[in-house]
């Protein structure tokens, strides 16, 4: 799950990132997108085991990031996604998010009794984080599950790859200076084409339709880079740089994730209105 992210600005050469640091970057995405891989090949146990540490590592994260100083209400907040994830498995979405956004309004009001700076925060972020993990396991419970979940994944990582190469390559105009000064248009942009034009290749593959696949993979590409500036936004409110720091030359997990939770998020929406909450129903 682990890509190149946006740095689509093309600052002056001391403030850009060095050699090192795109190493480092390029050695953890080549470690975490096989695991990601493998994990939505054999499905099961083995993707819900990485959504459940991948959920609880990122709520624990925004957690400290919210200012929750309190272990306990971490670990609250961490148990949401995989818990809900694990309801959404069972082919029951809409429970599963009524479950989440319950489940997030109980950290509300922990985190308001434990005096939290910020307690609307830390609930709009839980579940933020949450409907993207039971969205997950629910489109990989249906019986395309897997196609669609390596398409969603080939779609984030050309967006995000994309949108790091134009960026740096062309600079110029920024997309959203109040929110992430290092954003560009043209990174935007060139993550759009890139995802395009894998959408193209996964139409052609899958024997689907190009125009409809191409215009799915735009959208996807939008959400993710959406997401992307919805987590820039939190760690302004919050004076942070990253969300973490366990993964080399990255951040958090959050750092590495928040444009794939908002794809995954998106795709789930558009599967329940244009499938139906039976769409992972097994015969």
């Amino acid at each position: 799950m682990a890509q190149a992210k946006e740095a689509e600005a093309a600052p002056p050469e001391a403030a850009r990132p060095g050699a090192g640091g795109l190493k480092l970057r390029l050695a953890s995405a080549f470690v975490l997108m096989p695991l990601a891989i493998a994990a939505v090949w054999f499905g099961g146990w083995a993707l819900a085991g990485l959504v459940i540490l991948a959920g609880a590592g990122m709520g624990w994260e925004w957690a400290r990031l919210s200012g929750i100083e309190s272990g306990l209400i971490r670990a609250a907040v961490a148990a949401v996604g995989p818990a809900a994830a694990l309801l959404a498995a069972s082919s029951a979405p809409l429970w599963a998010l009524a479950f989440a956004a319950a489940l997030s309004l109980a950290v509300a009001a922990l985190a308001r009794a434990a005096a939290a700076p910020a307690p609307a925060w830390t609930a709009a972020g839980t579940l933020w984080l949450s409907v993207p993990c039971l969205a997950l396991l629910w489109i990989a419970a249906g019986e395309a599950g897997r196609p669609l979940m390596l398409w969603l994944f080939a779609v984030v990582w050309a967006s995000d790859a994309g949108a790091y190469a134009f960026g740096r390559a062309l600079g110029g105009p920024r997309l959203a200076p109040r929110l992430s000064p290092n954003k560009t248009w043209s990174g935007a942009l060139g993550g759009l084409a890139c995802a395009g034009i894998v959408g193209f290749a996964a139409a052609l593959i899958a024997g689907a339709a190009p125009l409809a696949t191409v215009v799915l993979s735009l959208v996807l590409s939008a959400f993710a880079q959406g997401g992307d500036l919805a987590e820039s936004l939190a760690k302004r409110r919050f004076g942070a740089k990253d969300s973490g720091a366990l993964i080399p030359g990255h951040g958090g997990l959050l750092d590495r994730l928040d444009s794939l939770l908002t794809a995954t998020a998106g795709l789930g929406a558009l599967l329940l209105l244009g499938c139906g909450p039976g769409f992972a129903a097994h015969p």
